[in-house]
């Protein structure tokens, strides 16, 4: 579990600050005045000032901030403030850190796939009083020799009611268990006892693997965007379900397993993380990017801005109702362990 913390830290932190990063670069673009970019969450460690803008590391490794000048509407008339640009600048500004989070998953799915990943089948799920449980099978297992679930599953139904032995390596050594696949299991289940997965990926040239990374991401952000449509609408009618959502102790679980199963697997942990902070980001909700592009969407209709007491309350009434659902997801999470 430890090794799933250190490495939910660094993506927290590396996503954080690329998110952060859009923000600063494309108000330097627009000639505003950052006034800091931070490292970390305060206390502050060390502080430089380069040009007009200060640099710090800070004591809390998680992530990173951007001060940008005249963020708050009391501010607004100033030189370089941000309340003073045009509204579809300050929208690019906000934008600007989600299409960050979307091009880093693109970036490190193109690079999976530069990679490639050898073919190879892994072990998703151990049905409780079956063979595979009966030996100690776990989930995460890569079966040696298959290089699909096809021809594993023929070489398991071969093998009923005889003894086989089986090649797993886990952790990075090569281990032998014998066991006799089952003549009738329960329905569902299948011989061995066991839920199973085909992973890998054909190595593909520079110029292939960014046009698969695209297609890719796009994909994942589309099935994502989908999950959450549903996941809303069933709310609405009493019928949500928090089971397939995972909080901070499940990403932590989740982490530590993609570890075992080797670095390629935890970029494309990082590379889905991304992806989902970008949707959920633009989510229309108070307290998100989504719910600050709503904001100035209502103000470019109603040619003024909203009044900054509302926009003030609407933020903090709902980072306390994201702040809510974490824990009763962190909680969830928690039962599940």
């Amino acid at each position: 579990m430890l090794i799933g913390i250190i490495f939910v830290i660094i993506f927290l932190s590396i996503l954080i600050l690329v998110h952060e990063f859009g923000h600063f670069w494309v108000a330097k673009k627009f000639g505003l005045l950052v006034e800091e970019f931070g490292i970390g969450l305060p206390p502050k460690i060390w502080s430089k000032k380069i040009g007009e803008t200060v640099y710090s590391v800070n004591a809390l490794p998680l992530g990173g901030f951007v001060k940008i000048f005249g963020e708050n509407a009391d501010q607004r008339g100033l030189k370089r403030s941000f309340t003073d640009l045009k509204i579809w600048k300050r929208s690019v500004i906000i934008a600007a850190g989600v299409l960050m989070n979307f091009l880093l998953g693109w970036l490190v799915i193109s690079i999976i796939f530069s990679i490639g990943i050898p073919q190879t089948v892994l072990i998703t799920e151990v049905q409780s009083d079956s063979p595979a449980a009966g030996i100690g099978l776990q989930i995460g297992d890569k079966i040696i020799g298959f290089s699909n679930v096809e021809k594993f599953i023929n070489f398991i139904d071969a093998g009923r009611g005889q003894e086989i032995v089986l090649k797993i390596e886990r952790n990075g050594e090569i281990k032998e268990f014998k066991t006799i696949p089952r003549i009738n299991p329960p329905s569902g289940e299948g011989a061995l006892g066991v839920g199973l997965i085909e992973a890998g990926l054909p190595k593909q040239n520079l110029l292939a693997s960014f046009w698969e990374g695209l297609k890719t991401s796009v994909e994942t952000v589309k099935m994502i965007f989908i999950a959450l449509f549903n996941l809303i609408a069933k709310a609405f009618v009493g019928k949500a379900s928090l089971e397939q959502i995972a909080g901070p102790i499940g990403i932590v679980k989740v982490t530590a397993q993609a570890s075992t199963l080797g670095f390629v697997y935890l970029l494309q942990l990082l590379a889905l993380i991304s992806l989902n902070l970008a949707v959920i980001n633009l989510l229309p909700f108070p307290a998100l990017d989504g719910g600050r592009l709503l904001f100035l969407l209502i103000e470019k209709i109603k040619g003024e801005p909203l009044p900054e007491k509302f926009e003030k309350y609407a933020n903090a009434v709902g980072m306390a109702l994201l702040l809510l659902l974490m824990i009763i997801i962190t909680i969830k999470d928690i039962s599940r362990l």
